[in-house]
């Protein structure tokens, strides 16, 4: 334990620093946790334990990436990806699948068992670092976005096939029909377990939690759920993620989704950092220099294959450059081939050479992604051209753009959402009382969301930069002056109006760079004088 700890500070330390220095030069924050993973391993020679002690925590990060992903798009959201997710993904696993099987088993002279798990393991992309840089690029959305996210998660379900076929070349009992039938009666379980729950008592559940007002008790919740999704799937033999996955897509149907996303965020970037720390962690730099020109041709080999299949594929289906963008988003290998090969390794599939050279391979994949992600449009602009009118838009929470956004619902904000749905103008609603959620709803307010605008990712999410205007309407002293902060952050250009209580506030919003400041009582008191006066007028008069 004590081991593991030193590990952690060590790791964050270097990272801190790294990323500190690299973050100046625009280098993705992904590397310096990468890099801080070799250098703590080759320094300092932690152990196998240590290593292993570290993932299992690691693990997590890829979980609460999975969780949030499955916030985002419900079942519903889910259905009308099927194109996606079961076209272009199934494609994409299947036709490189079985290339790189036939190129292990022909030109690497592998046996076939080997080049099936093998190949198989390297059609699968990096669901955390891909995730991740579309997240933080907001290109999650875009055209090639939802096409990535299709392939990402068929190839995460594809994981568990994955995995029965090296249960299936090494067990010596079980037959083959036994194996599939405890699968398939293994992955119903989970599904009819997770979506029952979910349907019949989740919202229910945060109803009661939320009851109390506590973010506390809030934030143990939304864990509880998602480690115990998580720990349920992988009982039932798959992994962790995939549970997450699914108790994200079901809470994905309720009104809570927002504000736990927002909640987990943290989390979530916490724990992704500590798993690509022991990404770098799985370097060996003896077997980089004894095989290196293996592993640069491998991984030239690797990209250039597989990037090239993915365009093919889904160039018949989509845009060309949207194809193109896609390709260049998939064409790494991801963690869960790491597992794959791991697991392989300790099979007794492959030889352990053959190992270390995949596992660097593979890393080395990964670490050079965040670089292409970051340059996409700069590199499709030089192969292919942009085309003018069907223009790929990133549009944060969907369909949201020109709109108007109106934080908090209180009289305010009531009468604000009234004059605009007379006017037949496009508005939402963020306000973070579920009770006042609740009333609205009832009342047949379909604009209004539970979520807390003082969040900066909540803003990003609804689009601020796309609206007409954001109204901060709420009570909270201190939370409009956050909400404020958070406009400003996005640019002085956003069409931003708010509503102080005194001449102080005003000062301090101003200073902010908030475009229309409305000061209550200012305001209150010219009407009271124009109504006096207009009395005045009319007694003179009579």
């Amino acid at each position: 334990m004590e081991n593991t700890m030193l590990i952690l500070i060590i790791a964050i330390a270097i990272a801190t620093v790294l990323n500190v220095v690299l973050k100046r030069f625009g280098i993705p924050t992904i590397i310096g946790y990468i890099v801080s993973g070799f250098a703590i391993s080759t320094i300092f020679h932690f152990g196998e334990e240590s290593r292993e002690t570290l993932s299992h925590l690691a693990e997590f990060g890829i979980v609460f990436l999975m969780f949030t992903i499955g916030l985002e798009f419900s079942i519903n959201h889910l259905k009308s990806m099927k194109k996606e997710v079961f076209l272009f993904g199934g494609f994409e696993v299947l036709f490189a699948g079985f290339l790189f099987t036939a190129l292990g088993y022909w030109i690497m002279g592998l046996e076939l068992k080997s080049s099936i798990v093998v190949g198989f393991a390297l059609s699968l992309s990096s669901t955390a670092i891909v995730l991740k840089v579309l997240n933080e690029s907001h290109d999650i959305h875009s055209g090639y976005g939802r096409v990535v996210l299709g392939i990402l998660l068929f190839q995460d379900l594809a994981v568990i096939p994955i995995l029965l076929m090296i249960s299936i070349f090494t067990s010596q009992n079980a037959s083959i029909g036994t194996l599939l039938f405890h699968t398939l009666s293994s992955a119903v379980g989970v599904f009819l377990i997770i979506f029952l729950v979910g349907k019949y008592f989740l919202e229910r559940f945060f109803d009661w939690i939320t009851s109390t007002d506590s973010e506390e008790i809030f934030l143990i919740a939304v864990l509880l759920g998602v480690i115990s999704a998580s720990v349920l799937a992988q009982s039932f033999g798959f992994s962790y993620s995939l549970g997450a996955f699914l108790v994200g897509m079901t809470l994905a149907e309720t009104k809570y989704r927002y504000r736990i996303e927002a909640d987990l965020v943290p989390f979530r970037d916490i724990l992704l950092g500590i798993f690509f720390v022991t990404i770098g962690m799985q370097i060996d730099w003896h077997s980089f220099m004894d095989f290196g020109f293996y592993i640069i041709g491998i991984v030239l080999s690797i990209m250039l294959i597989k990037g090239f299949l993915i365009w093919s594929i889904l160039q018949f289906f989509v845009q060309r450059r949207t194809a193109l963008k896609a390709a260049l988003a998939l064409f790494q290998v991801g963690e869960f081939a790491l597992a794959i090969i791991a697991l392989a390794d300790g099979s007794h599939l492959i030889a352990h050479d053959l190992d270390q050279i995949l596992i660097i391979s593979v890393v080395i994949s990964m670490i050079i992604t965040p670089f292409i992600l970051k340059n996409i449009k700069s590199i499709c602009d030089i192969l292919t051209k942009e085309p003018g009118t069907l223009r790929e838009r990133a549009l944060i929470g969907g369909t949201f753009q020109g709109h108007i956004i109106i934080c908090g619902y209180g009289p305010v904000g009531q009468k604000l959402a009234q004059k605009f749905k007379e006017k037949n103008l496009l508005y939402i609603i963020l306000e973070h009382d579920v009770k006042v959620v609740d009333a609205a709803i009832q009342k047949g307010e379909s604009s209004i969301f539970l979520a807390n605008a003082a969040q900066k990712m909540v803003l990003e999410h609804f689009n601020v930069k796309e609206c007409v205007a954001i109204i901060v309407a709420i009570e909270n002293e201190i939370q409009r002056q956050l909400i404020c902060e958070n406009i400003v952050s996005f640019g002085k250009e956003i069409n931003s109006i708010v509503k102080v209580n005194n001449s102080a506030e005003e000062q301090v919003v101003a200073s902010l760079g908030i475009q229309h400041i409305v000061n209550d009582r200012e305001t209150i008191a010219d009407m009271l004088a124009e109504k006096a006066l207009a009395c005045q007028l009319d007694y003179n008069k009579s």
